[in-house]
């Protein structure tokens, strides 16, 4: 299972290093290394949270998402888009932004720079909207009760998640955004990150209402599905499933990339604290991004979210403390270290909670089996 889920992602880590060491030298390929365990780090709750939308979706369009998919995270995220976000910034075309990577990198780190509170702002207020959704939901397993429970009821009160993230995007475009850091010191780029994070907002409004829709639909096409089928038999005809299920499907796909390109910024923007070279970068978080696109398959066919049920909590948790840090770093610089650890502190904390509720579960059923067995024979 282990080996066929990671083949690829061990194959691309072999070949990427290997590139990296005989095309530039060992010191290439320690940063292309660094980077690609600094992408997992950074993006491990991307793949619990991938994983609790994939498990919804065919072998098929598993296939599609771990092909196509990768595709556009390691050529679209990680290649293409440092390119673009210097282009616009430099006004400037891409040719010319690629041509500046490679001739001038420290110019091209400058300009990433300037650029930075835009970015986190877009990410952050999308990431955000993820993570407030999540909260005010009502669950049927809670991990922090105390917090989860009072914030559920709230969660009643219509675009409660949408006020508050605007009030947050508010806060931030008075505060943080009046000193954003650039690459000549702080400046006032209020308009950008109130801009920005609405277009952030929007983002994930258009896209999870869409996605939203269509999973919704998703039974309604495995029910015509089956009825075709069942036309198709007495009719003598064949009938493809993939296609039946193909839109819904299709935008749950779309979704995923969407995340994929969120949880990608602090990714992209933490690999020029390490280095300026645009395909060092791109191999590094290349090979990363193929490993959380194997683990999300990984989580999905083993079935562990359905095993410990707080995991998924703890990504989403994640997921709210990467868009605070986010929006932090429109003006103080935080190490991706910190950013990496908070990460993976709140999963492990909470697969550790999941292993310590599955422990009591089991004690629970083995003392109940126990009494059944001991009232049955008399004792």
């Amino acid at each position: 299972m282990v080996l066929k889920t990671f083949g690829w992602s061990f194959a691309v880590t072999a070949a990427g290093l290997a590139f990296a060491a005989w095309q530039w030298g060992w010191e290439a390929f320690g940063i292309v290394l660094i980077l690609s365990i600094l992408e997992i780090s950074l993006s491990f709750d991307n793949a619990v949270v991938n994983a609790g939308i994939l498990k919804k979706m065919n072998a098929f369009w598993q296939k599609i998402f771990l092909t196509i998919g990768i595709l556009i995270a390691v050529f679209g995220m990680r290649l293409v888009f440092p390119v673009v976000i210097v282009a616009i910034s430099a006004q400037v075309g891409p040719i010319e932004a690629v041509q500046l990577a490679m001739d001038d990198p420290d110019r091209y780190e400058a300009l990433v720079t300037d650029a930075h509170p835009a970015i986190a702002a877009f990410g952050g207020m999308f990431l955000l909207m993820i993570f407030l959704d999540f909260l005010f939901e009502e669950r049927e397993h809670k991990w922090l009760a105390w917090l989860e429970r009072p914030v559920a009821k709230l969660g009643k009160i219509d675009m409660l998640s949408v006020c508050v993230a605007l009030i947050v995007l508010l806060v931030t475009a008075i505060t943080f955004a009046t000193h954003a850091h650039t690459s000549t010191g702080h400046a006032d780029k209020s308009a950008t990150v109130l801009l920005s994070g609405v277009a952030g907002l929007i983002t994930y409004l258009v896209v999870g209402g869409l996605s939203g829709y269509f999973e919704d639909k998703l039974e309604e096409e495995e029910e015509r599905e089956h009825e075709e089928e069942e036309r198709a038999k007495r009719e003598g005809k064949q009938v493809s499933a993939v296609g039946l299920a193909g839109k819904a499907a299709f935008f749950l796909f779309l979704y995923l990339e969407v995340l994929d390109a969120s949880f990608s910024f602090d990714g992209v923007i933490g690999a020029f604290a390490i280095t300026n070279h645009i395909f060092w970068m791109a191999l590094g978080l290349g090979i990363g991004a193929m490993y959380v696109r194997s683990l999300t398959v990984y989580l999905v066919r083993q079935g562990t979210l359905d095993d410990y049920v707080y995991l998924e909590h703890g990504a989403h948790y994640a997921i709210g403390a990467l868009a605070v840090i986010l929006l932090i770093t429109i003006q103080h610089e935080i190490s991706e270290i910190i950013t990496g650890l908070v990460g993976v502190v709140l999963i492990a904390a909470s697969f550790l909670s999941s292993l310590q509720r599955n422990r009591k579960a089991a004690a629970a059923e083995g003392g109940s089996s126990g009494d059944k067995a001991g009232v049955s024979s008399g004792v």
